[in-house]
């Protein structure tokens, strides 16, 4: 019997004309100890966590965990994008889902285009935050050091050494989160998860092991 619950679905919100798509990873058995939403980058889709396993290894590490299908991308292409690319969304946008999915207080992976989503909600919604991952996102630089240092939610920042751009850029500016740990992936380049899955597995659940 398998150790790992998997199922697709659907989540409209407000902002968006059509629901958008995601893909969700359960324990077998037992209560989700957290819950865990895993955006994704321009060229990816909710379909690369699972490929790589990294829903099936949240679920075995007790987590709840959604993948979601971003506006206007893989199989929420109909749901039109609260904003445009590399402008920030509206902070209610991830509200707004993790409402409608139940997933609060929950935590966050947000690689690159993710961060036009991801950092509004982090700014204005710390407190369903448990915790804050993100992975070389974009827009980093549309907040000051004085508001990350208003972030108090955990956070581990990770990027690839071989993302020269967006990795050194976004840890700079996200450095001043007060409660922050880095995590250079050797030899990854910007989707530094799908470089090298097995230690992106294990620096993140070593992570949620700390929550």
């Amino acid at each position: 019997m398998s150790a790992v619950k998997m199922s697709e679905g659907s989540v409209q919100v407000e902002t968006c004309k059509a629901p958008l798509f995601y893909r969700q990873s359960m324990p077998a058995t037992g209560d989700p100890k957290m819950s865990v939403l895993l955006l994704h980058g321009i060229r990816f889709t909710s379909e690369n966590w699972l490929q790589i396993g990294t829903l099936e290894t949240l679920a075995k590490a007790s987590c709840r965990a959604v993948a979601l299908d971003l506006p206007e991308l893989g199989q929420s292409k109909s749901a039109k994008a609260p904003a445009a690319v590399g402008e920030l969304a509206p902070a209610g946008f991830l509200k707004e889902v993790c409402e409608e999915l139940s997933l609060n207080p929950v935590v966050v992976i947000s690689p690159s285009l993710s961060g036009m989503y991801s950092l509004p909600f982090l700014m204005e919604h710390q407190p369903l935050i448990r915790a804050y991952v993100p992975i070389a996102p974009i827009c980093t630089e549309k907040f000051t050091a004085e508001q990350y240092q208003s972030v108090k939610v955990p956070t581990l920042i990770v990027y690839g050494d071989q993302d020269t751009q967006l990795g050194e850029v976004s840890l700079r500016n996200l450095s001043p989160i007060t409660n922050h740990r880095v995590v250079v992936m050797k030899g990854a380049g910007h989707p530094c998860y799908l470089d090298d899955p097995d230690t992106w597995h294990k620096e993140l659940t070593d992570f949620l092991g700390t929550l």
